[in-house]
């Protein structure tokens, strides 16, 4: 035992002057203990929590050992946790307990599109009559349909709707993807829909708001652009998403190139990089400036403040907010002369993001964005210290450009394909004739249009973005095209994901030899991965809608209807079929009766609009799915809307003498966002 405290004693002093690194990573541990828990914790254990950290801060200040290292570490962990538990309780806001039909008013703060293309508004300042007593949401999404999308809205109008509205709906499988939690940190309290056109009974005030500046901005692009072209001009130069197709949108994914959408890292990195040469520049050639003052310096604070403008127009989205941070790091580090790109600034960078924000670890974007200037850094700092690249001085840019693509899609790739089940083919490719055209085109052009448009002429800015943007959705329609553009990857079993990144923390951060102990996780993550099943049976939270894997592929009970359940559980099992192909490929339903055979099993599925009255011929081993209500005396397990409503979706895997049930709720448990009532519980009423 005293051998090995010595050796943990020397291991951790070995890390010294590479410990800032894991400062974001030991409070990302305790922001993921906390979201990882199946029962909210009291107050007690957030102070406990609070505590914990202040106690081992203190027991390591000021002293020079392992054990001080590790007692500053675990007091992150403490403070991840307690700052994640602050953040779940300060956004807590009133949402709607039930569905609700009638009038919508509130004041549009957001326009976007939905997953399948429908224009969707935002509002805040929500008044809904019919809910009587009951407190208002703070936000609510409504999608517009039919004649209502035909409707011209700017934002902050005040508009009423007519409108069904409904609770954010939780997983549609135990484990998938939360909106509920998703909802609950942006305080959107109820999603909904309206075939109505929205009544303007306020108009957009007068005032010079960046709300204001941002609608008028891409009202102005649109006038001189159109089609695609302006949509995307406006979605990377102001954040606005309501022009957008979803059929570029999904060539752009297809072919990787939707984080040009996203006003995320590239972006920021790219204006702040070509405002920043620009000024040095510019002050450089003058020699009063370059002999007297610190140029570079001013240059960056320069840059700094075009990226907070940046950050104001494009809406403040949080993957913009994590994009600036990272910018801001950058830019403070020149003012220091202190190194710009470094695992110290990409620390500091998680520290703030994570403190301000801490449920933004489980999203996709900084997982990505993360991941991906790690793995940049990293590299880079050993081709830094190669002397000579090969060939011609004027291939090195070139080189430099594949590197970065192929660097940060390999570290990308992973997260992508957990979140997004799928892979890119052609993403390197694409990637390439793509990102040097937004760095030397796009982006020197949006600055352009904006120096211009005092002049009147933001036009011709506007008009070579233009360009650019053409070039890009050239480039991901041509590749889209092309077969098996896109590679369906299932979803991984809960907990690889944290594995994986666990591995590659410690490629990245550790010094010395100990860094190869990092490929161990990694193999780990990659074996569970690849040899985990996908649920056999899943029953979605309406009973309306029930899957069955059968050999390779899944087989759904029906072609139409519940179509985001559907195409969520294809998207995990990998596949790309869509719902009716899904269909097909089992038996055709009987009326409303849908029957299929499951190693010697029947699986029945009634989706009538009336209750199945007829006595059904089954036996112990078989399953009946409605979402009515079933009153015969029947052998099998009968799951009904009744069931599904308190345990949310359910996953089944038939054993030898029954089956073994997991319901949504039982796997995420009481939660602030998503108050339990188990399967089992269920069963027994």
């Amino acid at each position: 035992m005293p051998g090995l405290l010595r050796f943990v004693e020397t291991t951790l002093r070995g890390q010294r002057g590479a410990l800032l690194g894991w400062a974001p990573v030991c409070l990302a541990v305790g922001i993921a203990g906390y979201f990882s828990l199946r029962v909210e914790p009291g107050q007690l254990v957030f102070w406990g929590a609070l505590l914990f950290a202040v106690a081992g801060y203190a027991l390591g200040r000021g002293r020079d050992s392992g054990w001080a290292i590790l007692s500053n570490g675990l007091a992150l962990v403490a403070l991840g946790f307690a700052l994640a538990q602050m953040r779940a309780h300060h956004v807590a806001a009133p949402r709607l307990d039930m569905p609700y039909q009638g009038m919508v008013e509130g004041r549009v703060i957001t326009l976007d599109r939905s997953a399948s293309g429908a224009l969707r508004m935002t509002l805040d300042q929500v008044f809904m009559p019919e809910l009587g007593p009951r407190p208002n949401p703070v936000r609510v999404r409504v999608a517009l349909l039919g004649k209502a999308e035909a409707f011209d809205i700017a934002l902050l109008q005040r508009v009423r709707v007519p409108a069904r509205m409904a609770p954010p709906g939780g997983p549609v499988e135990p484990g998938g993807f939360d909106f509920q939690r998703h909802s609950w940190f942006l305080r959107l309290g109820a999603v909904g829909y309206a075939r109505a056109p929205p009544v303007v009974f306020e108009s957009q005030p007068e005032d010079w708001s960046v709300a204001r500046v941002r609608d008028r901005l891409s009202r102005a692009i649109h006038r001189h652009l159109s089609g695609d072209t302006a949509a995307i001009v406006a979605a990377i130069t102001t954040g606005d998403r309501s022009g957008l197709d979803p059929k570029v949108v999904e060539n752009l994914r297809v072919t990787n190139l939707a984080h040009l959408l996203a006003i995320s890292g590239l972006h920021m990195g790219l204006l702040v990089g070509v405002v920043f040469s620009a000024l040095r520049f510019a002050m450089a050639t003058v020699q009063p400036l370059a002999l007297r003052l610190p140029v570079k310096k001013l240059a960056a604070m320069g840059a700094l403040i075009a990226a907070s403008g940046y950050l104001a127009l494009s809406g403040g989205s949080i993957a913009t907010e994590r994009a600036f941070v990272m910018a801001a790091v950058a830019l403070g580090a020149v003012c220091l002369n202190r190194r710009t790109i470094s695992m110290r600034a990409l620390a500091i960078a998680g520290v703030i993001v994570l403190t301000l924000r801490p449920e933004s670890l489980v999203s996709p974007g900084f997982q990505m964005s993360f991941a991906a200037t790690a793995a940049l850094v990293w590299v880079y700092s050993f081709v830094s210290h190669q002397a000579h690249w090969p060939g011609p001085r004027w291939i090195k840019p070139v080189l430099a450009v594949a590197l970065t693509s192929f660097v940060a899609g390999a570290a990308t790739a992973p997260f992508a394909a957990a979140h997004f089940n799928g892979y890119a083919a052609y993403g390197l490719p694409a990637n390439l004739l793509s990102v040097p055209i937004m760095g030397l085109v796009i982006m020197p052009a949006a600055l352009a249009s904006v120096l211009l448009a005092p002049l009147g002429l933001e036009g011709v800015g506007l008009w070579i973005m233009g360009l650019g943007v053409d070039w890009i959705l050239a480039v991901a329609k041509f590749f889209a095209s092309l077969p098996e553009a896109r590679v369906g990857v299932a979803s991984p079993p809960s907990g690889t994901l944290a594995l994986l990144s666990f591995g590659l923390t410690i490629v990245f951060l550790w010094q010395g030899r100990g860094k190869a102990m990092g490929l161990l996780p990694l193999l780990v993550a990659i074996g569970i991965w690849t040899l985990s099943d996908r649920p056999v049976i899943l029953v979605d939270p309406t009973a309306k809608l029930v899957g069955v894997m059968d050999g390779a592929s899944r087989v759904l009970s029906r072609a139409r209807g519940q179509g985001f359940a559907a195409k969520v559980w294809l998207e995990n099992d990998g596949d790309l079929a869509s719902q009716a192909e899904a269909y097909h490929r089992g038996p055709a339903a009987e009326g409303r009766l849908w029957i299929i055979a499951l190693d010697g099993r029947k699986i029945f599925h009634w989706y009538g609009k009336s209750p199945y009255s007829e006595k059904l011929n089954c036996s112990a081993q078989d399953i009946f799915v409605t979402h009515e209500s079933y009153e015969n005396s029947v052998a099998c397990m009968v799951i009904t809307a009744a069931h599904t409503k308190k345990a949310g979706a359910l996953a089944i895997t038939p054993k030898r003498t029954g089956f073994d049930i997991q319901s949504a709720e039982s796997v995420r448990g009481n939660r602030l966002w998503s108050p339990i009532d188990p399967w089992q519980e269920a069963n027994d009423q």
